[in-house]
């Protein structure tokens, strides 16, 4: 009996022997998982010069080798490689930068070729081949329309082909970019960009550039010829009383933390500074994006029996006391009737947003295609959601004085491409018909 417990402890000890060995065996050294290849971007093309990330990883043994080689008509070109002598290395990221020229490429297919071997015993080895097309051409832009004049502060409209299919393409004001929009012109597929001049444009020298990007990063860019109007915008000095601060400024104190604690005055010179400029990028930015199809109609809205209190661009300098402890560029037009005066949409379009944004109160942003938005500031009260298509003339809200307002009021602003517009041109009639319509007409 001692003998078999003993046979038995001895069978039960070779076994966990066993089965830990087999456990260690596969799960390091006889580990039969294939290392892991994932590339940062789908890769489709190569142009002039493209960068490909490449991720590698390997969590059991660790990688051994790993290598990128690039082939065209049985001509391969190592573009990375390396030797790991020693385990360990579970993760390794790499950038290869691929310059087709340099390699005496030509246009056409090539295969991209990613490897990767373990440190295992049976050596496992993942490879991913890619078919490529090496793009060395940029594209050609044909311009369709002219661009003509400009006001500074106004909005234009170009129409545009290329010669291939591009993943972007627009117009380049200054440092300011604006999408186009695939489109159909004369006919025929096309793209068509609006885009806004800062306020400033004419004291100054303003670059306006069409570009086009392929998907093998190849760019072209041609000049934009126009004239820029002269135009003067208001400038006003605006005096702060201790009332209005005191009535004003405790709405802001909630919000940023930075805020608790500091003076009327102080928490106005962080309104009016930071928190400005915060609210109208986040602006330009939601406004970068738009429904790539035409949802408007005809004349912009303008609110009903109501009085300008505030023009676009005005330049105003704030006050307290005798000192200018502020400045600021109003990018809309102040429009006041009655208190709590109904608010309609001013054309066709897509809510984008709805809610409280700083300075402007309580706000709804409208889509209405091909980068054109309206926005509707200060507002008491939002009867609109955000995704809601609305109508030309639909009831979004009510006037009020949320925000940085002193009195009951709309703040009305347009943008195109993300840039603030003047209002007044999309309210006029024969300005959309003259720079817009007639120049986007089936005839042209």
């Amino acid at each position: 009996m001692k003998i078999v417990k003993t046979y038995v402890w001895v069978l039960a000890f070779l076994t966990v022997i066993v089965i830990g060995g087999g456990w260690w065996f596969f799960n390091t050294i006889g580990e039969g998982e294939k290392p892991v290849i994932k590339f940062g971007e789908e890769i489709s093309s190569i142009g002039r010069q493209k960068a490909i990330n490449i991720s590698f990883g390997d969590l059991k043994t660790g990688l051994r080798s790993i290598s990128v080689t690039l082939s065209q008509e049985n001509k391969s070109h190592v573009l990375a490689a390396s030797t790991f002598p020693q385990k360990g290395v579970k993760n390794k990221p790499v950038t290869v930068i691929v310059a087709p020229l340099d390699l005496k490429l030509h246009d056409g297919p090539a295969m991209l070729t990613v490897s990767a071997v373990d440190y295992s015993l049976s050596k496992n080895e993942t490879i991913i081949t890619r078919t490529v097309t090496i793009d060395l051409t940029p594209p050609q832009i044909y311009l369709l329309t002219p661009v003509n004049n400009i006001n500074p502060g106004g909005c234009a409209v170009v129409a545009f082909r290329t010669s291939e299919p591009t993943v972007t393409s627009g117009v380049m004001v200054n440092n300011d970019f604006s999408q186009g929009y695939p489109a159909i012109f004369a006919g025929k597929p096309a793209t068509i960009t609006y885009f806004g001049l800062p306020a400033d444009a004419a004291g100054k020298v303003t670059g306006l550039r069409l570009i086009a990007r392929d998907s093998g990063g190849n760019e072209t860019s041609i000049a934009l010829s126009a004239l820029i109007r002269k135009k003067k915008f208001r400038s006003d000095k605006m005096k702060l009383s201790d009332s209005f601060l005191n009535q004003k400024m405790p709405d802001f104190q909630p919000l940023p933390p930075e805020l608790q604690g500091k003076s009327p005055l102080e928490i106005f010179i962080y309104v009016n500074g930071p928190m400005r400029n915060d609210n109208e990028k986040r602006i330009r930015e939601m406004c970068r994006k738009s429904v790539p199809q035409q949802l408007w109609e005809g004349t912009f809205l303008r609110m009903k029996d109501a009085s300008p209190m505030a023009q676009f661009a005005d330049k105003r300098a704030y006050l307290y006391g005798n000192k200018v402890i502020g400045e600021s560029i109003h990018l809309g037009v102040d429009l006041a009737s009655l208190a709590n005066a109904p608010v309609e949409a001013s054309n066709n379009g897509i809510v984008m947003y709805t809610g409280n944004l700083g300075i402007y109160g309580n706000t709804v942003l409208i889509d209405h295609g091909f980068g054109i938005f309206s926005i509707y500031g200060h507002m008491s009260v939002i009867n609109a959601k955000a995704g809601q298509q609305v109508k030309k003339g639909d009831v979004i809200g009510n006037t009020g004085m949320t925000g940085l307002a002193g009195g009951d009021h709309l703040h009305f602003g347009m943008l195109a491409g993300g840039q603030f517009i003047n209002p007044v041109e999309w309210w006029d009639p024969h300005w959309i018909n003259d720079n817009v319509t007639s120049k986007l007409a089936p005839g042209n």
